[in-house]
């Protein structure tokens, strides 16, 4: 997303080229810490934190890797940091009580240690593993018809069925990773429907 020259810029301390990076990444950033964390004013707060630390850090910039991935690195160290303040005690966790946030961070544990995906990555992968797990003639169907790009009436042909029940099995295909990824991506519902189609 960001140039050489940007990433130069940032490096030299320029605070015109900081606040533009500021504008363009504060949308995602929101949404990302959503995942975490619900309460409005703690998300501005981390998201605040995280830049400054970002500002802190601006000599360590590498001009050849991702300034979105730095970023992102921060604000998720910084929501972890703020959710294990909670003591979320995980040996007597019960499953049906916590919340999707809560879900979200134990979840981000597991994945900590991890190379650091940029949130469009983790949403593809989802994206695929949904699927992967649909039903094996709907998987098909789907893969075909909006990955392929192959025409209903083909699709119909090859596999002896009907047009309506090519449709039938898009339509569920389409409400199954819906579902499935808007439980772990609650606050990227636009961008999963634009994913989808």
């Amino acid at each position: 997303m960001f140039d050489i020259q940007t990433k130069i810029e940032l490096q030299q301390g320029n605070p015109d080229t900081f606040k533009e990076v500021f504008r363009l990444l504060y949308p995602r950033l929101k949404g990302y810490c959503k995942l975490f964390i619900s309460n409005e004013s703690e998300v501005e707060d981390i998201i605040q934190e995280a830049f400054i630390a970002f500002w802190e850090n601006h000599e360590k910039i590498d001009a050849g890797k991702s300034i979105e991935n730095f970023i992102f690195k921060i604000t998720k160290n910084r929501c972890l940091n703020f959710l294990q303040k909670k003591k979320l005690d995980k040996s007597n966790l019960d499953i049906e009580q916590i919340g999707i946030n809560q879900l979200q961070y134990l979840y981000q544990l597991d994945l900590a240690e991890k190379e650091n995906k940029s949130l469009e990555e983790e949403l593809i992968d989802s994206f695929k593993t949904a699927i992967e797990e649909l039903p094996a003639k709907m998987k098909i169907v789907f893969t075909q018809c909006k990955i392929e790009g192959k025409k209903q009436k083909d699709v119909a042909a090859e596999l002896g069925i009907s047009i309506k029940m090519v449709e039938k099995h898009i339509n569920g295909a389409k409400q199954q990773i819906r579902k499935k990824l808007l439980l772990q991506f609650p606050a990227l519902s636009v961008l999963i429907c634009l994913l989808i189609g």
